[in-house]
């Protein structure tokens, strides 16, 4: 007995100190939080230390009105409110917004909770209801550093009871001076993950409403909020999902068409033996070559790193190795059409393979001796912010550029010969009046045999951003297919005639 009155005794004193030491190191916790976003410290110190606040707020004593802490980058607000008696509350942030370089003191965040957030609970059941605004979004960065609204979050809980799919909703305003649409902005809540790894953004359970200068977030539970800013050239889930699948089945059926065409070719025994036939099947085995690699590298982007980055290698250098090939077939009809005399090359298929086969192989090794983490994991991402699609590719601008500017070399010099060569048409179809819809259909087939579409990749910019994507998918990945068809069209006559020759 004598035990439980001392027990009781030290507890009464306790908690007649606690409150204000508590409020010092409530203080002091805030304090070392902001140093440390200050400094840049690791996602797991400020994971830890925010979590140690949440629990120091929860287990702190706050008068009738509540009480408050404030940082220059975190406020704290705790309010004791009974079930019976809650009738809403709604909450501004002291801590001013930014407004072009400027605090504006009238740019003030706010949230609204409802009656509702006390239901079932019985009418004298007390709660403490933490609510913090955090200005840094270092706090809260998943694996793609999404950017938010002002890099504010507004965050909110029960201690001991979890909220969740109310019927009235939690209403979050975040103000701002930016142009801001549904296309552009949108309202996501924090999904913490498992130890080491990074959270994410999710809109799941928050609607979007914009009004002019405000943000309005309504969201039917209780956790960490923000807006989260989508930038332009994002697709959303859906668009990115359909390409997938365009660009998945075109590349299936372009890489068996290709393959086809190449044992065909291989074991049929009339086959020619020209120049062109065989630039023809170096151009398919690169297209076979890179339509594999494209399908195979989404798969081994979820393996280790190491496959990962021979995955993209080798996408990397079949994509070179199919460009040079289209460069070759542009230069092989510049001398047969263009330039008709004088166009003797000693050795020309295999400078030619030299040049298409080899120069690509070399510089793909060349990279993965000297500067391997140039391949990688390549990130798609979406408009959602958090359902993006990882490829084993390119993951440094500058080698992405060089590619780029490699391939707009030769699709120019294509897009020159191909422009020569209508002019020869012309000229011929002044003599034959007839043939001007072989002459077209020629056009076409030199059109996707130069691979001129694949220009098509240099119109990805405002609104023809996603149109040119679908049209992009579609000619590219299908044109092994339309090289196929071309092949069989243009040689069917001569494997004949070569047939009855050779009997």
């Amino acid at each position: 007995m004598l035990t439980l009155l001392l027990a009781a005794f030290v507890l009464c004193l306790a908690e007649a100190v606690l409150p204000s030491q508590g409020t010092e190191y409530i203080q002091s916790c805030m304090h070392n939080l902001t140093e440390g976003l200050k400094r840049g410290s690791s996602r797991h110190n400020w994971a830890s230390r925010l979590t140690e606040l949440e629990q120091l707020l929860a287990h702190s004593t706050p008068g009738k009105e509540g009480y408050s802490f404030k940082t220059n980058m975190l406020e704290a607000f705790v309010f004791s409110i009974t079930a019976g008696s809650f009738r809403g509350l709604n909450l501004s942030s002291s801590m001013p917004v930014r407004s072009k370089g400027q605090v504006s003191a009238q740019l003030r965040d706010s949230i609204s909770f409802p009656v509702e957030l006390m239901e079932g609970m019985k009418a004298q059941e007390k709660q403490k209801l933490i609510c913090i605004c955090i200005r840094s979004a270092g706090m809260f960065l998943d694996e793609h550093n999404s950017s938010v609204l002002n890099n504010h979050i507004l965050g909110a809980f029960l201690h001991n009871r979890r909220v969740g799919r109310l019927r009235r909703p939690v209403e979050i305003h975040f103000r701002h001076d930016k142009e801001l649409d549904s296309s552009n902005a949108t309202c996501v809540f924090w999904q913490p993950a498992g130890t080491g790894s990074a959270g994410n953004w999710s809109r799941e359970g928050c609607e979007t409403q914009h009004q002019k200068g405000i943000v309005r977030c309504l969201c039917n539970h209780l956790t960490y909020f923000a807006v989260l800013l989508i930038q332009a050239h994002d697709l959303s889930e859906s668009e990115l999902q359909s390409l997938t699948y365009i660009s998945t089945v075109g590349c299936s059926i372009s890489a068996a068409a290709a393959l086809c065409t190449l044992l065909l070719c291989c074991v049929f025994r009339c086959r020619p033996r020209d120049d062109t036939t065989r630039i023809h099947m170096n151009l398919l085995a690169a297209l076979l070559l890179l339509n594999v690699s494209f399908l195979l590298s989404e798969p081994l982007a979820a393996g280790t790193t190491g496959g990962c980055q021979a995955a993209a290698a080798l996408l990397h250098g079949s994509l070179l190795c199919a460009l040079g090939w289209m460069g070759a077939e542009g230069f092989h009809l510049y001398l047969l059409l263009i330039k008709v005399y004088n166009i003797y090359v000693r050795h020309y298929l295999l400078k030619l393979c030299l040049c298409t086969w080899g120069l690509p192989t070399l510089a793909v090794v060349a990279v993965l001796i000297f500067k391997r983490e140039i391949y990688g994991h390549h990130i798609i991402s979406t408009a959602d912010g958090y359902k993006n699609v990882t490829m084993c590719w390119l993951t440094s601008p500058s080698a992405h550029y060089v590619t780029l500017c490699y391939a707009g070399l030769i699709l120019l010099f294509n897009v020159l010969v191909l422009v020569g060569v209508v002019a020869v048409l012309r000229r011929t179809r002044q003599q034959q009046q007839q043939r001007a819809r072989k002459d077209w259909m020629t056009v076409l087939g030199l059109t996707c045999l130069l691979g001129t579409t694949w220009g098509t990749a240099f119109c990805a910019f405002g609104v023809l951003l996603v149109p040119q994507l679908y049209l992009f998918t579609v000619l590219n990945s299908l044109q092994g297919v339309f090289l196929c068809f071309w092949y069989l069209s243009t040689h069917r006559s001569k494997r004949s005639s070569h047939c009855s020759t050779s009997r």
